[in-house]
């Protein structure tokens, strides 16, 4: 098995669905939250989706949590994108 190195820093871009502009429902709202727990990671809010950026661990724990949120709160549809900074 490959270790991993300890520090690398990922990308996380997300969009839940369903999606209706400008009236993000909970399952969005709550996507997003998990999101944010983690005060040392980097979270932007766009029209279509959110971005995520940190350290490899941090952000791995984070998309376990948006998928988790999401679909507890109604999500029929996650689309997650990670990928190395």
């Amino acid at each position: 098995m490959i270790e991993p190195t300890p520090h690398t820093d990922l990308h996380l871009e997300f969009t839940v669905e369903p999606f209706v502009e400008h009236r993000p429902g909970p399952h969005v709202l709550a996507a997003i939250d998990a999101a944010r727990v983690d005060q040392d990671l980097d979270v932007e809010v766009g029209p279509f989706g959110t971005s995520v950026r940190g350290e490899r661990d941090a952000v791995l724990k984070a998309a376990t949590e948006v998928l988790a949120r999401a679909f507890a709160n109604g999500a029929t549809r996650v689309v997650l994108q990670v990928s190395t900074d």
